[in-house]
C-alpha cells in the first residue's frame, strides 16, 4: 500500500497527527477524537497499518498504536531525495539568470 496514497484522505492525515501528537493510543483512544463509528475509525487504522505508517502492538483485547518510525523516514528519504532534486534545478537557473544578468552588464559597458 502506497504511504501517499493513504495519506491523501484528510482523516488519516488527522489520525496521524493526533498519534504523533499524543503517542502511543488505544483504537478507542483515536476513535473518541473523530465523529464516526468506531469501525470507520478501524478501517484508516488498518490502512495505516498497511502502509507502514503507524504500528500496532496489542495489549490483551486493546489495540495500542503508535508512528512507525521506519514507514515515516521512508517517505521522509522520498521527500528528501524530491527536495534535492529541486534545489539543483533551481541552483542550476540561478546561476543560469545570474550568468544572463552579468552578459547584460557586460554589453552595456
Amino acid at each position: 500500500m502506497n504511504a501517499f496514497a493513504v495519506l491523501a484522505d484528510e482523516t488519516r492525515r488527522d489520525i496521524i497527527r493526533l498519534v504523533a501528537k499524543k503517542g502511543e493510543l488505544s483504537s478507542t483512544e483515536i476513535s473518541q477524537n473523530f465523529q464516526m463509528t468506531p469501525p470507520a475509525v478501524s478501517q484508516h487504522l488498518k490502512l495505516l497499518k498497511e502502509a507502514k505508517i503507524l504500528h500496532m502492538k496489542k495489549d490483551a483485547q486493546k489495540r495500542i498504536y503508535s508512528l512507525n518510525h521506519e514507514g515515516m523516514r521512508e517517505m521522509e528519504d522520498w521527500i528528501l531525495e524530491i527536495k534535492n532534486l529541486w534545489t539543483k534545478r533551481l541552483d542550476r537557473l540561478d546561476r543560469y539568470v545570474m550568468k544572463l544578468k552579468s552578459e547584460k552588464t557586460n554589453e552595456k559597458q
